[in-house]
């Protein structure tokens, strides 16, 4: 009998205490919800996943869905702050620290990202359908 083990990376956390002030608690929601009601949700803290692209002027959340607009006019502006660093769980690495040669890879990822919801910021351009801000959490 032959067993077949797929392969199980585990997740990547990285975390940061710049909204533990506020001890805020996170509304889980789907990407299309916050981009259809995003007014509903300004100045709210979510829970939220889809596909991080980054680019030259472009940090962004995109939906995931094969069936979903990749337009930017639907996706949301992912507003990193240094006064927010994130750090791999258990330990002082940065998400943008350059660490063993390296950088943590995030472009084209499936992330789970956590921070507060700003309806009114656009991001680069105003092209986006809105932004998140004060990242304290992303999954890769």
């Amino acid at each position: 009998m032959a067993l077949l083990f797929g392969c199980n990376r585990g997740k990547k956390i990285f975390k940061s205490d710049c909204n533990d002030d506020y001890s805020p608690v996170y509304k889980r929601i789907a990407f299309t919800e916050l981009v259809n009601h995003l007014k509903k949700y300004d100045r709210q803290y979510v829970e939220v996943t889809g596909k991080y692209v980054e680019a030259p002027e472009q940090s962004a959340l995109f939906n995931d869905s094969l069936f979903a607009d990749h337009s930017i006019t639907q996706a949301i502006w992912i507003d990193f702050n240094p006064d927010c660093p994130l750090y791999l769980e258990g330990t002082r690495i940065g998400l943008f620290q350059y660490n063993d040669g390296q950088f943590i890879q995030i472009n084209d990822k499936h992330v789970t990202i956590k921070g507060r919801v700003d309806a009114h910021d656009t991001g680069h351009l105003n092209q986006y359908k809105g932004a998140i801000e004060r990242i304290s959490y992303i999954a890769l």
